[in-house]
C-alpha cells in the first residue's frame, strides 16, 4: 500500500490539506490509530434538538420539550397537582374491580374489589337490605325488647280475656249441669250413671270446648295483628306507643281474623276430604267384618300423604296476616299477596319459620314447668284434707288451686309461643318485599335516612 504526499497549494490561500490514505483502487482507508468520538456530558439545551431517527426497534427516544421545563420562579407552584394529575373517570374503582383506594377494612363484602360496599342503613331493628337468618332472629329479639309494653300488654289482654271468658262460661255451665254432675259422681262404682245425667254433661263439655276454641282463635287473631302493628314502628326506629299500636291492631283485627279463618279452612279442606274417605272405608270394613289391618294402613299412609300438601299450603299463606296489617288488605287479597311473595322462596321461609316455631315451643314448655310444679305441690295439702271420699265442692276447690297455676303458666308460655313466631314471620314479609319490590327504598325515605351513604373521601394527595 503506497502513500501519496500532498504539497502545499499556494493558490488556495496556503491552506494545509490533511493527508488521506488510499487503498488499492483509490479507496480511502481510515488510519489505524483513529479513536471513536467520546460522548460529551449533557448540557442544557438552548434550542429544540432535531428528532432522532427511528432506531432498529422503531421507537423514538422521548425528549422533554423546553416548554415543559419549569422556570425556577415557578418551582413553588409545582406542589399543586396539574389538571392531568387528577384521576380520570377510568381510574376510579369500577364495580367488581380494584381501585386506587386503600385496602378494604373488616366487613368488606365480595364483589366490590378493593373497596367494600357501603353499610346498609339501620334506622330500626333491622338493616334495610335482604335479611339473613341471624338478622331475622336478632330483629325479633330486639323488637320484643323495644316494644314489650305494647306486645305483652295487648297479648295479655287478648289471652287473659279469653281465659276469663272461658272461666265465666265454665261457671255458667256448672250452674246448669251441677246437679247432673253430682248425680254422676255419687253413682256407685258398680253401676252405670243414668243417661239423663250423662247427656247434659256431654253437651256442656262440647259447648265449652267449642267456646274455648273460638276464644283462642279470637285471641290469636289479635296477637297476629299486634305483631305487624308493632313492627311498623320498630323497623323505622320510631318509639312504640301503646295507644297507637292498639288503634292499629283493632283497625285491622277483623281483616286478620277473616284471613286466619280462611287460611285454616283452605288448609283443612284436604284433611276433611281424607277423613271423610277414610271414615267411609272404615265403616264399610267394620260392616263386612274384614281385618282392620288395611284400614289402619290406609289411615297412616293417608296422613303421611296429606302432611306435605297441608304444610305447603300453610307456608304459602303464612305471610297473609302481615299483608293484612301492613297493606290494609282484605282476607282474599292478603292470601293472594302472600302466595306471590312466598313464590320462589318457599324452602327458605319454611326453614326459618320451622326453626322459630320450634324455638318458641321449647321456650314456652320450659316456662310452664315451674308453674306446673308449684300447682302440683299446692294441691297436695288439699287432697290430704279431703279424705278418701271428697265432696264435689272439695274436689273443685283443690283442683281450682292447681288450675290457677297451670293456667298462669300456660298464659305466659302462650305469650312467648305466639309472639316470637309472628314477629319473625312479619320480618320475613319485610324481607321478601325488599328482595322483590325494593321496599328498602320506601323504608329509608320514611325513616329519613340515606339508603346508600357515600364513603368518606380519602386523604388529599398532591
Amino acid at each position: 500500500m503506497g502513500a501519496r504526499s500532498m504539497s502545499m497549494d499556494e493558490g488556495r490561500g496556503g491552506a494545509e490539506q490533511p493527508e488521506e490514505a488510499a487503498g488499492p483502487g483509490g479507496t480511502e482507508q481510515p488510519p489505524q490509530d483513529r479513536q471513536p468520538p467520546q460522548p460529551q456530558p449533557p448540557q442544557a439545551p438552548q434550542a429544540p434538538p432535531p428528532p432522532p431517527p427511528y432506531g432498529a426497534h422503531g421507537q423514538q427516544t422521548p425528549q422533554q420539550h423546553p416548554q415543559d421545563q419549569q422556570h425556577p420562579q415557578d418551582q413553588q407552584h409545582s406542589q399543586y397537582p396539574q389538571h392531568s394529575q387528577y384521576p380520570q373517570y377510568s381510574q376510579y374503582p369500577q364495580y367488581g374491580g380494584p381501585g386506587p383506594y386503600p385496602p378494604p377494612g373488616p366487613g368488606a363484602g365480595p364483589g366490590w374489589g378493593a373497596w367494600g360496599p357501603p353499610p346498609a342503613p339501620k334506622p330500626g331493628v333491622i338493616a334495610l337490605r335482604p335479611l339473613q337468618l341471624g338478622d331475622v332472629l336478632g330483629g325479633t329479639f330486639t323488637t320484643v325488647g323495644r316494644c314489650w309494653k305494647s306486645l305483652f300488654g295487648i297479648s295479655l289482654i287478648a289471652y287473659g280475656g279469653a281465659i276469663l271468658a272461658l272461666a265465666l262460661a265454665a261457671g255458667i255451665a256448672y250452674g246448669f249441669v251441677g246437679d247432673h254432675l253430682e248425680a254422676v259422681v255419687d253413682t256407685p262404682a258398680y253401676e252405670d250413671p243414668a243417661w239423663s245425667d250423662t247427656l247434659p254433661l256431654i253437651v256442656a263439655v262440647i259447648s265449652l270446648y267449642v267456646f274455648a276454641l273460638l276464644a283462642m282463635v279470637v285471641a290469636s287473631a289479635m296477637v297476629s295483628a299486634v305483631c305487624p302493628a308493632a313492627l311498623q314502628d320498630a323497623v323505622l326506629g320510631r318509639p312504640s306507643r301503646f295507644g297507637e299500636v292498639w288503634r292499629r291492631t283493632m283497625a285491622r283485627f277483623w281483616s286478620v281474623l277473616g284471613t286466619g279463618l280462611l287460611r285454616a279452612l283452605i288448609t283443612a279442606v284436604p284433611l276433611l276430604l281424607f277423613f271423610g274417605l277414610a271414615l267411609t272405608v272404615t265403616i264399610a270394613s267394620v260392616d263386612d267384618g274384614s281385618s282392620p289391618g288395611p284400614v289402619i294402613a290406609l289411615w297412616l299412609l293417608g296422613l303421611l300423604a296429606m302432611m306435605p300438601l297441608v304444610t305447603w299450603l300453610w307456608v304459602r299463606f303464612s305471610l297473609a296476616p302481615a299483608v293484612a296489617v301492613f297493606e290494609t288488605a282484605g282476607p282474599v287479597t292478603a292470601l293472594r299477596r302472600s302466595a306471590r311473595l312466598v313464590q320462589g322462596s318457599w324452602w327458605r321461609i319454611f326453614g326459618i319459620s320451622l326453626l322459630v316455631y320450634v324455638m318458641a315451643g321449647v321456650a314456652g314448655y320450659m316456662i310452664q314447668i315451674p308453674f306446673n310444679m308449684i300447682g302440683t305441690f299446692s294441691m297436695m295439702p288439699g287432697l290430704s284434707a279431703a279424705g278418701p271420699e271428697p265432696d264435689p265442692a272439695e274436689v273443685f276447690a283443690v283442683m281450682g288451686v292447681f288450675m290457677v297455676f297451670v293456667l298462669l303458666g300456660a298464659l305466659v308460655g302462650q305469650l312467648v309461643t305466639a309472639l316470637f313466631p309472628q314477629l319473625a314471620v312479619g320480618l320475613l314479609y319485610v324481607d321478601q318485599r325488599i328482595r322483590k319490590e325494593s321496599l328498602d327504598v320506601t323504608l329509608a325515605e320514611a325513616a329519613g335516612v340515606p339508603l346508600t351513604p357515600a364513603p368518606a373521601p380519602g386523604p388529599y394527595q398532591g
